[in-house]
């Protein structure tokens, strides 16, 4: 590995988790639904911002031995998943193109900050400025650290803190409020989704099994990363007192599979699964049954069947 470590593809490898990280994830419980509220909007994805959440919580544990104890763990823990997305926004080349829109005239006039009224609508909207206006942007307005707390967390410094905070928000003021657009899965993905559902539903376990490639991946977050074939993730689900349903669904536009919970009125959205696919076959599996704040984060979840 290079001096940008690959965590993302250490993790996946690690298999069922170690009691030592289970419990340092136990201990920043209260941390988690907050850092992914910010890999989230700093991503454009509910999910995109778990898995990235995930892999800076793996990283921390992997550097906790370098963390000063006398600092409080929240600004270290930030300062890592920003990092993530960066590297996030990087892979997807996000980060070269909003750059090159950034680039423009030096002197904007100022703007008041929008207030905690239309947050909801600042983190929608922030997705459309470069990396470090966005994550100004959303530091100071949704989530209220300090100036010097965001020069830390970003590596800069409190001027280039205070003009990246001020150009994006002349760009949002000038952005009206548009709803997001759909990814729905392409056809033939459709079909494998549908009757993966469909054999979920009726218990098939060695048929949901067939569906997926010798070598896919799976992810439970506070279980498991690693090879679907080497993990109890079926089991799991046959053996649960609840009889979990599946259903096809959308979540801020994205094809996802719904974990549905049947209550006294009827099937309720209760989690969300991503599944990827390539060449007919299921090569990743990421399941966020336990991490609720997904849910929470999500603009709008619908379920196409249930």
């Amino acid at each position: 590995m290079n001096t940008q470590t690959d965590w993302q593809a250490e993790l996946d490898v690690t298999g069922l988790f170690e009691a030592r990280y289970v419990a340092f994830l136990e201990t920043i419980t209260h941390l988690r639904p907050r850092l992914h509220h910010y890999c989230a909007r700093m991503t454009g994805s509910v999910l995109d911002g778990e898995d990235v959440m995930q892999e800076a919580v793996f990283e921390a544990y992997r550097k906790l031995d370098t963390f000063d104890e006398s600092r409080p763990l929240s600004p270290w823990l930030f300062r890592i998943a920003h990092n993530r997305c960066i590297d996030f926004l990087r892979r997807r080349k996000v980060r070269e193109g909003a750059e090159k829109v950034e680039v423009g005239p030096t002197v904007v006039l100022p703007v008041d900050p929008p207030g905690r009224a239309v947050g909801r609508a600042v983190e929608r909207l922030v997705v459309n400025l470069p990396p470090k206006e966005r994550a100004c942007v959303l530091l100071k307005d949704v989530f209220d650290y300090s100036l010097e707390e965001i020069a830390h967390l970003v590596d800069s410094t409190t001027g280039g803190v205070k003009a990246a905070l001020n150009r994006g928000r002349v760009k949002l003021a000038a952005l009206s409020e548009t709803t997001a657009g759909s990814s729905a899965a392409a056809p033939h993905v459709l079909e494998l989704l549908r009757l993966y559902v469909d054999r979920f539903n009726r218990r098939d376990w060695d048929g949901v099994r067939e569906l997926a490639s010798a070598d896919a991946r799976l992810r439970v977050a506070d279980c498991f990363a690693g090879r679907l074939a080497d993990s109890p993730y079926f089991v799991e689900y046959e053996r649960a007192w609840i009889p979990w349903h599946m259903a096809l669904g959308e979540a801020d536009g994205e094809t996802v599979i719904v974990i549905l919970r049947k209550d006294p009125d009827g099937l309720t959205p209760f989690s969300l699964i991503r599944v990827e696919v390539a060449d007919g076959r299921v090569t990743r599996i990421a399941d966020y049954f336990k991490s609720p704040w997904v849910m929470e984060a999500a603009n709008r979840i619908s379920v196409a069947q249930a």
